[in-house]
């Protein structure tokens, strides 16, 4: 009679590593979802506007260009024009839309006591919002 061990195969161990592909399936899903929602969500409040003839869009422009080139003559969207007519114009302009930007372009040789001449019109004008226009540096 042999007396031997009895030998037991060892079972398969735990494992000890996580899998990460079901976390990563979800994850897109919810991402799928999330891109699919958020347009949605934004304009979620639908309204019928009333309808009135006193609400028409305006056909005013948000800014006007003054430029001032190096021989110190002034122009107004690409038109010259003199200072009184200037004053004129940009007093219409503020007259239709008080928030019209001026964008002031003067070329770099220009005088200072010029290009503050342009300013004070256009503050008289009743347009406080002044924008300077430049190039950018090249590298």
């Amino acid at each position: 009679m042999g007396f031997g061990r009895l030998e037991r195969s060892k079972g398969s161990e735990p494992m000890s590593e996580i899998n990460v592909t079901p976390l990563v399936d979800v994850m897109l899903v919810l991402v799928v979802i999330f891109i699919i929602t958020a347009p949605l969500l934004a304009s979620s409040i639908k309204l019928d506007l009333p309808k009135t003839d006193a609400a028409k869009p305006s056909d005013v422009p948000k800014f006007v260009t003054v430029v001032v080139d190096k021989s110190a003559k002034v122009f107004l969207n690409d038109k010259p024009i003199e200072l009184p007519a200037l004053a004129e114009s940009l007093a219409a302009s503020a007259k239709l839309n008080p928030d019209t930007e001026v964008q002031l372009r003067a070329d770099e040789t220009v005088p200072y006591g010029k290009v503050v001449e342009v300013m004070g019109v256009a503050q008289k004008a009743g347009l406080n919002r002044i924008g300077f226009v430049a190039d950018p540096k090249k590298p």
